[in-house]
């Protein structure tokens, strides 16, 4: 018999083993035997709790939208301004938790398999959504044109991030100074 209270744990163990598991295989090239290992349990178990490779990824990937989630939300509680608001969701698209190379790895194995999966390619599409929205949001007020400047900064921040993350030599913060320097430069620009 289960001890009851276990399902959470071992989902998250699950979680926990999926993003190392794509962070030292830097893809999704990896098999639910390895990830179940890692997670101290058998590969029986990760199917019962997940169905299989893909849903597990797919719980990952969650997890680690939630985590952005919150260090977004962090960041706006302490802003005051439209720009601050902005800057805010910038920092937190930049920080360190975001550039752990498991969570790198995950980030680009997200949008190499969203061209083939119709569950990652939501899990994208949302975030994308969410950060237009927050984005627009924030730079009412701001901005003349909230709308064309978010999605310039949501490009800038994927953009960034992709080739910080790729480069040896970019760095998270090098990349969060530029998308903060385009900020300024859009709420200035005359329209």
């Amino acid at each position: 018999m289960p001890k009851v209270g276990m399902q959470p744990i071992r989902r998250s163990a699950l979680v926990q083993a999926t993003i190392a598991e794509i962070g030292a295989a830097h893809s999704l090239d990896v098999t639910v035997g390895q990830i179940a290992k890692r997670a101290g349990m058998s590969t029986a178990l990760a199917h019962h709790y997940f169905g299989g490779k893909d849903q597990i990824f797919l719980a990952a990937m969650t997890h680690i939208l939630e985590e952005y989630k919150a260090q977004v939300l962090h960041r706006l509680s302490q802003a005051e301004t439209p720009r601050d608001r902005a800057a805010a969701i910038i920092i937190a698209s930049f920080d360190e938790t975001c550039f752990a190379p498991e969570t790198v790895s995950a980030w680009m194995t997200l949008y190499a398999a969203s061209r083939t999966s119709s569950g990652t390619q939501r899990l994208l599409r949302i975030y994308q959504r969410r950060l237009r929205s927050n984005l627009t949001h924030a730079l009412r007020g701001a901005s003349p044109h909230p709308e064309a400047d978010a999605d310039t900064i949501a490009a800038l921040i994927d953009g960034l991030y992709l080739r910080a993350a790729l480069s040896h030599s970019g760095t998270a913060k090098a990349a969060l100074n530029s998308a903060l320097t385009t900020l300024d430069l859009l709420l200035k620009a005359p329209r």
